[in-house]
């Protein structure tokens, strides 16, 4: 196959692989990078209870400028991209997409007690991906000195959608006959509420738990639920960047490159600190949700980053490709997937997903998950 042109620049940057393959190094670098400690010093906040926040407008703003960046930046090296190349790739991570949540509801099936609604919802999320850990990907898998293919944000792009919709389609089975049969609620003796009234509540408002009182709503139709999915801003911003990349190429985005590519690593080191406050705020949920969930979240996410990176070097994606896909198999979405669940499922409560997507799997991937894919795809590829 042929290689890839890199989306990172770098000059001989696999001459001497295996100095960038030593273990401790590769950790510590990863641990000691602006945006990782931004990130910590947001979970400590949380710990000791600072008043620090970021406001929710800011958190917006950046998040759409990462999308942005990633997708124009990732179009210009799209541009100079054989077809032949990115066809084996793009394949592959859309079959992902529809292993995975597969695996994920399995899973969860097997360790813990949820039911088939709620194991659904969080299959939704781990079959969908991160934008934040797939960037933070790209700065520990560049600093190693591992060329990034030019698709990798087509790869993003690609991987965004179809575990979404497999994990809404394995909860809707759920609900639809939940919502055939008779009122099945578990009312505590003697209390006259639902049990289900003391599901933990994470961010309020339209994440909560339903009442008691409320009835579960009906599945929202399927085509209502794919327009979410395919006009959500992630999948709108990656891929009208890609294409507006490909067009102006490496020429036309000269003019922009300082915003596009010079300020991105003090916008990710904000970003990231914006995600620490909040996966802080997320982790006592993620308890309540009982050691099964506490374990899925530990470990599917390695598995499911394993099978990325045997698989991508497999077909000969390189180190550097088979890297990110497995940290795109491995990431959980706490943006795409919530806003789709909402619509598609509004009777399923968020809590315990976005405990596990954002409180668990993502601080495991930004800390450990990255340095460890990129080490097994170092060992298979070097």
């Amino acid at each position: 196959m042929k290689t890839a042109s890199p989306v990172v620049d770098e000059a001989d940057i696999r001459a001497h692989p295996e100095e960038s393959a030593m273990t401790l190094d590769l950790l510590s670098a990863t641990l000691l990078s602006p945006a990782v400690l931004a990130f910590l010093l947001g979970m400590i906040a949380v710990a000791v209870r600072s008043d620090l926040a970021v406001p929710d407008t800011m958190v917006k703003a950046l998040s759409l400028y990462l999308l942005l960046a990633i997708g124009i930046k990732g179009g210009v090296a799209l541009r100079a991209e054989d077809p032949a190349t990115i066809a084996g790739p793009l394949l592959l991570a859309a079959a992902l997409g529809v292993v995975i949540p597969l695996l994920a509801f399995g899973a969860l099936g097997a360790l813990t007690r949820l039911d088939r609604a709620e194991r659904g919802a969080i299959a939704a999320h781990y079959g969908s991906t991160s934008l934040v850990t797939f960037t933070a990907a790209l700065t520990v898998i560049a600093a190693a000195g591992v060329a990034v293919p030019g698709y990798a944000p087509a790869l993003l792009a690609v991987l965004e959608v179809p575990g979404i919709i497999v994990g809404i389609l394995l909860a809707r089975r759920a609900v639809r006959a939940t919502a055939a049969a008779p009122a099945r609620r578990r009312v505590l003796v003697g209390a006259g509420r639902s049990d289900e009234a003391d599901a933990p509540d994470v961010a309020g408002g339209p994440d909560s738990a339903p009442t008691a009182s409320a009835p579960a709503s009906p599945a929202t139709p399927l085509r209502r639920t794919l327009h979410e999915v395919f006009t959500g801003t992630s999948v709108v911003l990656l891929v009208g960047g890609i294409v507006i990349g490909a067009v102006l190429g490496p020429e036309g985005m000269a003019p922009i490159a300082p915003l596009v590519v010079d300020a991105f690593p003090g916008v990710l080191v904000l970003f990231l600190l914006a995600m620490g406050l909040a996966a802080g705020a997320q982790l006592p949920a993620a308890r309540r949700g009982g050691p099964g969930l506490l374990l899925f979240a530990l470990l599917f996410p390695l598995l499911a980053g394993a099978i990325g990176v045997v698989t991508g070097t497999a077909i000969g994606m390189g180190v550097g490709g088979a890297a990110v896909l497995g940290v795109l198999c491995a990431s959980a979405s706490y943006i795409a997937a919530p806003a789709a669940v909402r619509v598609a499922l509004p009777e399923v409560p968020l809590a315990l997903p976005l405990a596990a997507s954002l409180g668990v799997t993502f601080p495991l991937n930004l800390v450990a998950g990255i340095p460890i894919l990129l080490l097994l795809a170092q060992s298979l590829g070097g």
